[in-house]
């Protein structure tokens, strides 16, 4: 035991501690160690919060999506791959939206993949909205697609369930009104930038060969999928 004592003090001594009260300091280093390895986290937490509560004032409390004159996405169980090319797309002027690519600018990369796990944790029920008359027709295009327009099954890539894949994006409880006009308006708004070409343009043909009616029904079906 006098060996041990003995041993500690020496110990003490090098490390620059009195060897009365050095459990004292002893312990004080290991808060201090303890804050040090936890401060940065819990920074990039406050900031993590701080961007989802501002992403909620427009896209819901749950990014369940919003009805409004212009509706904004469900971003909720959205694949993270997907969100995360969304968001270089507007940087990148890929995709054309000036509200979203000022808000884009400001996130770093670390940020862009805390936020697109973050949304995928969210399952809020889909809002729908809808035209019910419009159900079975979408689900037969979804299932089945259109041949004699040269459509393919959205099924094929989106999946049965309509959740997606990596960079292939959710579509169960999209907003139908946000769908209709995304599909509507495909060209003009995604692919813009010419030297960086994109997954989107595999959508091109699509949007193209779907009528108006079509898309509205397919947007009816998935917006009530969970």
């Amino acid at each position: 035991m006098s060996l041990q004592r003995n041993g500690e003090s020496e110990i003490m001594k090098i490390l620059g501690f009195k060897q009365t009260g050095w459990k004292a300091h002893l312990k004080m280093a290991i808060i201090a160690a303890a804050f040090a390895a936890v401060s940065p986290s819990t920074g990039q937490a406050d900031e993590l919060q701080a961007k989802v509560q501002y992403c909620k004032t427009c896209h819901g409390l749950s990014g369940q999506g919003y009805h409004g004159y212009f509706p904004m996405p469900r971003l909720a169980g959205q694949q993270p791959q997907y969100i995360e090319n969304q968001l270089r797309a507007f940087i990148e002027h890929r995709r054309k939206n000036l509200i979203m690519a000022n808000v884009a600018h400001a996130l770093s990369p670390s940020m862009l993949s805390a936020l697109a796990h973050h949304f995928k944790g969210l399952n809020p029920p889909p809002l729908g909205g809808g035209p019910r008359g419009d159900v079975t027709t979408g689900k037969r295009i979804y299932e089945e697609g259109v041949p004699e327009s040269n459509v393919p099954a959205c099924s094929a890539c989106h999946g049965t369930d309509a959740h997606g894949q990596d960079q292939i994006p959710r579509l169960a409880g999209q907003l139908p009104d946000y769908f209709y006009s995304k599909l509507v308006n495909w060209t003009s708004e995604r692919g813009q930038n010419t030297s960086m070409p994109d997954s989107s343009a595999v959508m091109g043909p699509t949007s193209h060969n779907l009528t108006k009616s079509q898309i509205s029904a397919v947007a009816a079906y998935v917006s009530n999928l969970r």
